[in-house]
């Protein structure tokens, strides 16, 4: 089970979930939130990595904007979501992410990314711009940066019947990242999350269990 503690960064001191493994970690991992924060859902997505047997750091990433963000899934969530996510602007997202694999490298682990909606273009960038492995939960803000080349392994995932993520805009991620793992499943946006209306059990356990697949053999 996991705790909050704080983590030192260029724009500030913010709060992160941190969830160790009971033994010796596999790896470290940065876990970037939704725009809803960093919420009992990411938080129970960090404890089961953790469970998994790696080292998990979810920055939360509006505390610079906004501390102690925590937001409903409804519109007022998401309206809410949306203006912190442009008051933070991406690249403080992406320098608070690398604060967090930073801490993670001083334990002397090997590194990855994983993000979730928003945060899975944040996972995205950080691959890109920091190097990192990195696993994409339903990126729909990904688009802008297909030209931006990866850097490590990148495994992606989409619903086929999420309405932001149309089936041409997977069809770019296919033509500008040939070397990514793409995996589209029957669900729609959110699919991985209990609180959403669109969740879905199979396709959430099979990109599971794709996931772990993919962060043991690229951060072996």
């Amino acid at each position: 089970m996991g705790g909050w503690t704080e983590l030192q960064t260029a724009h500030g001191p913010i709060r992160a979930w941190r969830a160790r493994p009971r033994g010796e970690a596999v790896a470290g991992l940065v876990l970037v939130q939704e725009i809803f924060g960093v919420n009992a859902h990411i938080r129970d997505v960090a404890d089961r990595l953790a469970g998994e047997g790696f080292d998990v750091v979810a920055p939360s990433l509006f505390d610079p904007v906004q501390a102690g963000v925590e937001l409903a899934y409804d519109d007022a969530g998401i309206a809410a979501g949306r203006g912190l996510v442009a008051s933070l602007g991406l690249d403080r997202a992406i320098d608070l992410a690398g604060s967090a694999a930073s801490s993670l490298a001083a334990d002397g682990y090997t590194i990855g990314a994983i993000g979730f909606c928003w945060g899975g273009t944040v996972a995205l960038l950080a691959n890109t711009r920091l190097g990192l492995p990195a696993v994409s939960y339903y990126g729909a803000r990904s688009l802008p940066f297909l030209d931006e080349p990866l850097r490590a392994p990148m495994l992606l995932h989409f619903g086929s019947r999420d309405a932001s993520i149309p089936p041409a805009h997977i069809a770019s991620h296919r033509e500008k990242l040939p070397s990514a793992s793409i995996h589209v499943h029957d669900a729609g946006h959110g699919f991985n999350c209990e609180q959403r209306a669109d969740y879905d059990q199979e396709a959430a356990a099979a990109a599971w269990q794709q996931t772990l697949a993919f962060l043991r053999s690229s951060l072996a």
